[in-house]
This record gives structure tokens, sequence and C-alpha cells, in this order.
């Protein structure tokens, strides 16, 4: 399950495909090299580079599948899978949430796999993207922080 990541993506756009009709467009496919995390603990010697792979595919206006890999902030390997639904745009920027799973938190379910919803807003241009997440602290076991991810559209 550790490198579910790239098969789980092309499923849920196979699905999202098939529920809108779309065949596969490179135009709608983003790719990122990880996250930076700006951690609101900043005493605890956690890993701000977040360094990794990452895919993400714009279904439609509204949502993206999104799916990856990257060394997380305990400096362990996690991968995630999800989703992106944001229907708000203000000034050019998309807003809403994405919801997903992640692994390889050590002190988050013993590094396997649990639910995340977080809070999202996004800026897309012709090649360049940018997406901000507010991760919310849960106790001891993942830490909060604001994570950006910059992100390439492979072809306009």
């Amino acid at each position: 399950m550790k490198h579910a990541f790239l098969p789980g993506l092309i499923m849920l756009c196979n699905v999202a495909q098939a529920e809108s009709g779309l065949g596969f467009e490179t135009n709608r496919l983003w790719i990122n090299a990880g996250f930076y995390s700006a951690h609101f603990e900043t005493d605890k010697g956690l890993r701000n580079a977040n360094p990794g792979l990452g895919f993400e595919y714009r279904v439609n206006e509204d949502w993206s599948a999104t799916a990856g890999r990257f060394t997380n902030s305990d400096n362990g390997q996690s991968n995630y899978i999800g989703a992106f639904y944001q229907p708000w745009t203000v000034s050019g920027v998309k807003l809403g949430v994405v919801a997903g799973g992640f692994n390889g938190y050590p002190k988050a379910f013993n590094g396997g796999w649990f639910p995340a919803l977080f809070p999202t807003a996004s800026l897309e241009g012709q090649r360049w993207g940018l997406n901000v997440a507010l991760v919310p602290p849960l106790k001891d076991r993942l830490y909060g922080a604001v994570s950006f991810q910059l992100k390439f559209r492979l072809q306009e």
C-alpha cells in the first residue's frame, strides 16, 4: 500500500471522467514537488520542507483528484490521496476543502492511513499554480501548519 498513490489517482480520474463524460486531457494535469509547511509549533524540530512527487487532475471547475508521496514533518515517508472541492472563487482564488487520506506519520494511527479534511485556497495560472491548506493540529499526533504546494501544469 506504500506506493498506492499513482494507481489511486488513476482510479479517481477514471471515476470522475466516467461521471462527467470527459476524456483524459493533459492540460488538466498538474505536477508538484511536495510541500512547504509553516508549522505553528516552531520549537518541535519539525521539518518544514517536505519534498516529494504529487499529481493533481482538474476534473472540472469545482473538483480535482490528487495523490502523491512526500517526506513528512517527522522525516518519514507519507502518501496521500484525495479530492479538492473548491466551489467558490474570489478575485481569481479558488476556495474550498481537500478531503482524503494520509499515512506515514508515526504518532498518528501508528503510521497507518487516516482521513483528513483541510480548508484550501488555490491560485492557478497558465503554467504555475499554488495550493494553500490549513492543517489543524491533532493533539500530539499531527502538528498544525499552513502548507504551501507549488504546482506546474504539464501542458497549456
